[in-house]
């Protein structure tokens, strides 16, 4: 690749001061983009200075410290044109951070220990992947010890996706109300659930306590996820033909298109007919869904920055080959009704805006700068992580002489390093930290 190569050399005999150049771990999974069309693909190969190859899927490009994807700091980039020689001696982030715990500042320590308490992503969403929640740390900590090669680690997960292309997720539950137009629209979820549970939901009335409701929904969904195999196929193919022949006479509903589309890519899975249960949420660039604990949700289309808590806790029921687990998530679930918040950001300076999601451990900053116009990331308390999307620019840390960023590039910050930023083209870049409210609570 021509424009790696031209890359490289421009990192030769530049320093970054107090900055740290990271090599990162993707993640290859099935729903994954395929070659050039992933911009996960593209980072990487920017990133690590590997080809791409067009018959491979490139899910997740993983900036931080879990054991599941680590990122790598680039030493003698000066001797090394900022990659990797074969065979170097490499040292991770999580271990350069444990002999170096400052560079998290102290309240980070006090709150966390020596680590990194974010982990940073950037995802390319080829086709729609599980239908998950994640654990709260009381639960974490159970699933972890019950079974820790599914469960990897004791962490809670929230988490936050921000658009960067037009973005289509399922993100919580429809009300009450939109959920009986579903039942009497799709008979056949009535068919897989049982006239006693469509009935649950038939008799809500608005005058109803919240319990009442939630077990409703709970009983209802749970009697859906666990029906059996060979129901759950005969269903799906009663409903796919059935929403073709409609078809020709009237327009299908914008959740009928989509669960015929789940259709296609997991024909027999009984989350096609739970996304009828689910909000189908779509995201402009620049707009950001967050996630709680317990929480369902599904991403469907697109490409997106997302950051969360450093785990890997994900209980999935649907919409995946992978391991299911959809008694724990059934009854972990929240089981909240409405349409989810979306953060459009606050700006911070003219050409920053910031994410800041209810959740101490992360925040999320968007910077698009015009060739030639400058912007300033003040001394944070806590560590940051920087990744390039697209263009070139110069960094200075601190006051340091500056440095050439270009796509791929990802760098870590120590906590109280001041960063100003240059578009030498137009430039994109993100900036994940520890969320500032954090700091300002005391």
């Amino acid at each position: 690749m021509d424009s790696v190569i031209k890359k490289s050399m421009k990192h030769q005999n530049q320093r970054t001061g107090s900055l740290q150049r990271l090599r990162c771990s993707v993640q290859n999974y099935d729903w994954g983009k395929r070659g050039q069309d992933s911009q996960v693909a593209r980072l990487s190969a920017f990133n690590s200075g590997s080809g791409i190859n067009p018959e491979k899927s490139y899910a997740e490009f993983w900036m931080g410290t879990h054991e599941s994807g680590p990122s790598f700091l680039i030493q003698n980039s000066d001797e090394n044109n900022g990659f990797f020689p074969i065979g170097s001696q490499i040292l991770s982030l999580k271990d350069w951070i444990s002999k170096n715990p400052n560079v998290l500042g102290e309240k980070v320590i006090q709150k966390w220990g020596s680590d990194l308490p974010f982990l940073f992503k950037v995802l390319s969403v080829g086709k729609a992947l599980s239908i998950q929640a994640h654990p709260d740390k009381d639960l974490a900590k159970i699933l972890h010890k019950l079974k820790p090669n599914v469960y990897k680690d004791a962490n809670h997960k929230p988490e936050m996706a921000l658009a960067t292309t037009h973005f289509e997720a399922l993100c919580g539950f429809i009300t009450p109300q939109e959920l009986k137009v579903v039942l009497a629209n799709v008979p056949e979820i009535e068919e897989l659930i049982g006239s006693e549970e469509a009935k649950k939901v038939s008799g809500i009335t608005d005058q109803d306590k919240e319990e009442k409701v939630t077990s409703a929904l709970r009983s209802v969904f749970t009697h859906l996820m666990l029906a059996s195999k060979e129901m759950i196929t005969t269903v799906i193919t009663k409903m796919k033909d059935r929403l073709h022949i409609e078809s020709q006479a009237r327009r299908l509903t914008e959740k009928e298109q989509l669960v015929l589309q789940l259709v296609k890519q997991y024909p027999t899975d009984v989350g096609v007919i739970s996304a009828f249960f689910m909000n189908h949420v779509k995201l402009n660039p620049g707009e950001a869904l967050y996630i709680g604990a317990n929480e369902p949700h599904a991403y469907i289309f697109g490409e997106c920055v997302e950051c969360m808590a450093t785990s890997d806790n994900v209980v999935r029921a649907g919409l995946t080959p992978k391991h299911m687990d959809v008694q724990t998530l059934c009854s972990m679930l929240t089981y909240k009704q409405g349409y989810p918040d979306i953060l459009q950001g606050v700006a911070v300076g003219p050409y920053v805006t910031r994410y800041l999601p209810p959740f101490d451990e992360f925040e999320v900053d968007r910077c698009q700068l015009p060739q030639g116009e400058s912007a300033e990331f003040p001394a944070a308390p806590g560590p940051s992580i920087f990744v390039v999307t697209f263009g070139e620019g110069i960094i200075y840390a601190s006051d340091v002489q500056g440095d050439v960023i270009t796509e791929g590039d990802v760098l870590f910050a120590p906590a109280h390093t001041r960063i100003r930023i240059t578009g030498a083209s137009e430039l994109q870049i993100y900036r994940a930290g520890v969320s500032s409210l954090f700091f300002q609570a005391g």
